[in-house]
């Protein structure tokens, strides 16, 4: 028989609890231990230790520039690429160098309002490229090479490839196509396109959704511009509104239903945007210049000499030139048998003249006070068939649709893109907060 000593008898003792005690938190048990009065317990020495630690210092790519990201700007008239620089988030101790780089380029000198510039910038501001499409055959680059900036301008060639892309709304519409990558560009012609059946201001609810397909355009791999929307769905409130874009075999382009009906107004209300009605459409008025009453086949708005005046619909110009009481007029044929009258001008846009085609909106002409007339103003006629009519009574069309073989050549063109939608339809889509 052994026996244990008492000392050795109560660390035994202390050596098999342990393990148990470690074991007990596991099941949910508590229990209160104590220890062996007769337990001796030994001091242990314990000795202070104080050791510098070598710890790796943290890179630039760690803090201030953690990432990067291509931010994409439409030039407006009057940009400069200083101005497009400061937009776009580059540092401004960055922008000197290159602005300096860039006087190599005529191209960047002459920036083309419309187009876009896009630029690969670090979260900390700084540059690392930059891409200008100048043309559609000519590219102009800035690239940091070794710390200092090159520009360089070369003929390309493009590849388009249509990019598909889904959001959710959860707060704004540019909030959720940030999140899906959508560039901002895209977003802003997808609400003009529905502007006329969501206001994005105060329509949107949360849950919302929204599908694109855009037109993107690469060089050896890498992204150069984007291009136009291609078609869209944005369902709002439960609703689907669709888009899809079609240039007809004449040249003229717009967006339309995917069953051939035009998403554009069929004619703007007013020939000026902001202006106020001097005289109405009555059949008798006191003229002022001839001195005696006669009808007033016509409504006209008050505005100053200069003030340009737009076509309210899509049209072939059928006059441009002097016509007696009217003075320097334009007369544009619409679709039959629609056409509308703008007298008074003081000067014609360039370029208007008969046979010349125009869209809704492009300007044709400035506001003057030639022939019969006392004071700057423009005369606005409406005609069905020939015959002045009253535009603010008159019921009119809200758009046109796409007839006989043309809506066969639309159905044809723009079914692989309504294929599309239905395939976003079903995809995962990207939500933002």
């Amino acid at each position: 028989m052994y026996r244990i000593h008492p000392v050795q008898h109560s660390t035994l003792r202390r050596r098999l609890w342990l393990p148990v005690m470690a074991a007990l938190p596991f099941f949910g048990v508590m229990a209160a231990f104590g220890i062996d009065p007769g337990t001796v317990v030994e001091p242990v020495p314990t000795q202070t230790v104080v050791q510098p630690l070598d710890l790796p210092q943290p890179q630039a790519t760690d803090t201030a520039e953690s990432f990067d990201y291509w931010s994409e700007e439409r030039i407006r008239r009057g940009d400069t690429l200083a101005s497009l620089l400061q937009r776009m988030g580059v540092a401004e101790e960055e922008q000197a160098s290159i602005l300096a780089a860039g006087r190599a380029s005529s191209a960047l000198q002459r920036l083309a309002p419309g187009r876009s510039m896009l630029a690969r910038v670090t979260s900390s501001g700084r540059l690392l490229l930059l891409r200008y499409l100048a043309s559609d055959e000519r590219l102009v680059t800035i690239e940091r090479v070794q710390g200092e900036f090159v520009a360089e301008e070369r003929a390309v060639r493009l590849e388009m490839r249509p990019i598909m892309r889904s959001a959710e709304i959860r707060s704004s519409l540019f909030a959720a196509t940030d999140a899906a990558d959508i560039p901002d560009s895209i977003a802003s012609q997808l609400a003009e396109i529905f502007s006329g059946e969501i206001d994005f201001h105060r329509d949107l609810r949360r849950g919302d959704r929204l599908s694109v397909v855009y037109e993107a355009y690469y060089h050896d791999g890498r992204l150069v511009r984007t291009g136009r929307l291609l078609s869209a769905e944005f369902v709002n409130a439960g609703q689907a509104h669709r888009a899809v874009y079609y240039r007809d075999g004449q040249g003229r382009e717009g967006y339309f239903t995917p069953h051939g009906q035009s998403l554009k107004r069929a004619f703007l209300k007013s020939p000026l945007p902001f202006s106020r009605i001097s005289s109405g459409f009555t059949s008798a008025r006191f003229h002022p210049v001839l001195q005696q009453w006669r009808a007033h086949r016509g409504i006209d708005y008050a505005a100053p000499t200069g003030t340009p005046v737009r076509a309210v619909a899509d049209a072939v110009v059928a006059f441009a030139g002097w016509q007696n009481g009217y003075g320097n007029i334009v007369v544009l044929d619409h679709h039959k048998p629609y056409s509308t009258a703008y007298a008074h001008l003081s000067r014609f846009a360039p370029g208007v003249k008969k046979g010349r085609r125009v869209n809704q909106g492009d300007i044709i002409g400035y506001v003057g006070a030639t022939g019969l007339a006392t004071g700057p103003h423009l005369h606005y006629e409406f005609r069905v068939a020939g015959v002045q009519r009253d535009p603010q009574t008159l019921k009119l069309p809200i758009a046109f649709s796409l007839e006989g073989r043309e809506r066969s050549r639309f159905l044809a063109q723009t079914q692989p893109y309504v294929a599309r939608l239905e395939l976003l339809r079903g995809s995962n889509l990207a939500a933002f907060d």
